[in-house]
């Protein structure tokens, strides 16, 4: 077992395609997950540039943990376009208590990984991340 302290190792894929969403715009989103029996976060879906903030929601599991990044365009207040890479902790009630614990404990480690994260959110339920929520983080 990795040691608690230093959460789990990346595979080399996470930031690879993190790098592609925030230079090339190639994906909207990406669902990362703990792979437990090999001690490492892995890539779990790739959404289009096309999906939708419902796709994204729809992705993240109803009773199991994730960690997610988004990239969100938006129109600010002086109407100028602009986007934000937020990444989010999705740790639902329903999950097991360990999971939670792995996810908490690896959570750092693993975004320092992942340069350019504009805006973190902690969600236990998708009202927390909601994308009016969203929009109000981005502003």
């Amino acid at each position: 077992m990795a040691n608690a302290a230093s959460g789990m190792a990346v595979h080399d894929d996470c930031k690879l395609k993190f790098l592609e969403l925030k230079a090339k715009r190639n994906f909207r989103f990406i669902v990362f997950k703990i792979e437990e029996k090999i001690q490492q976060v892995i890539v779990e879906k790739l959404g289009g540039p096309d999906e939708s903030y419902d796709d994204f929601s729809a992705s993240l599991p109803a009773d199991e943990c994730r960690y997610a990044v988004y990239d969100f365009d938006f129109t600010t207040n002086e109407n100028c376009q602009k986007s934000k890479i937020f990444f989010i902790a999705w740790a639902p009630d329903t999950s097991r208590v360990r999971s939670k614990m792995l996810y908490a404990s690896s959570k750092d480690r693993f975004k320092r990984e992942l340069e350019g994260i504009q805006v973190e959110l902690q969600a236990t339920d998708p009202s927390e991340m909601s994308l009016d929520i969203i929009k109000g983080r981005a502003l």
